[in-house]
């Protein structure tokens, strides 16, 4: 089950690994995100949903902000967090479903359980709010070593490089020590995310389990790309002093 705290030894480590969750971590089919998205429209404006924006790469609150302007519904920021409340209420309630629809990518379990090993600060920066981020990795038994106190989430910002930075101050505060610059490593299948950690001036790890292909990936300027996270131990341990 996913916690809100890593193991106390993770205190100890100088980086802080941020973990992009969708097409990264896992996949998570069965139309789950759209039904989650449904549920909570209807529960907060009485209507059903209509149309909704390619989610690929981007936050909540951006989703959201289009899927309003879509729907014609005016936008304020009551109606946001009454939004979010729904949509977190929606996701733990499709739970079952996530775990039947959903795919632990190859070497994602693993991966995780190098960086625990080593007691280093792991987290999440993604596009979900925070109770959808743990309900999906939850599901799908990936919560554990993951501290989702000190991520960054869908409903911080629209713009991903904010919630690198909320990261990394919340990561800060918690654990006593700074993880400036390249101690603060990012983990994602899209340029979104790529880019997010270079304006972050974080290290940008790119994984090609979405739909960009690795030379996408190196494009968009990652540091290291992947062909998918088998050989995450392997070709980032030296970044991380492993």
């Amino acid at each position: 089950m996913a916690t809100d705290s890593p193991p106390g030894e993770a205190a100890s480590s100088p980086h802080l690994v941020l973990w992009d969750i969708d097409r990264t971590l896992v996949t998570i089919g069965g139309g789950v995100s759209r039904a989650a998205y449904e549920r909570a429209f209807r529960q907060v404006t009485g209507k059903p949903l209509g149309e909704l924006p390619d989610m690929s790469g981007r936050t909540d609150r951006a989703i959201l902000k289009e899927t309003l302007r879509l729907n014609g519904v005016e936008q304020t920021e009551t109606l946001f967090g009454e939004f979010y409340a729904a949509l977190a209420t929606a996701t733990r309630r499709l739970t079952d479903r996530m775990r039947d629809a959903g795919t632990v990518l190859p070497g994602a379990r693993e991966a995780i359980a190098s960086c625990s090993a080593r007691h280093t600060v792991q987290s999440a920066v993604t596009g979900n709010i925070r109770p959808v981020a743990m309900a999906k990795l939850g599901a799908l038994g990936l919560g554990d070593g993951i501290d989702f106190a000190v991520g960054g989430y869908g409903d911080d910002s629209s713009d991903r490089a904010d919630l690198v930075r909320q990261a990394r101050k919340r990561a800060s505060e918690k654990y006593g020590h700074g993880f400036a610059g390249r101690l603060t490593v990012v983990i994602g299948d899209t340029p979104h995310d790529v880019r997010g950690a270079l304006d972050a001036g974080a290290l940008a790890v790119a994984v090609a389990t979405g739909k960009y292909t690795t030379e996408e990936l190196r494009r968009a300027g990652a540091d290291i790309v992947l062909t998918d996270l088998r050989d995450f131990a392997s070709r980032c341990g030296p970044a991380l002093g492993w």
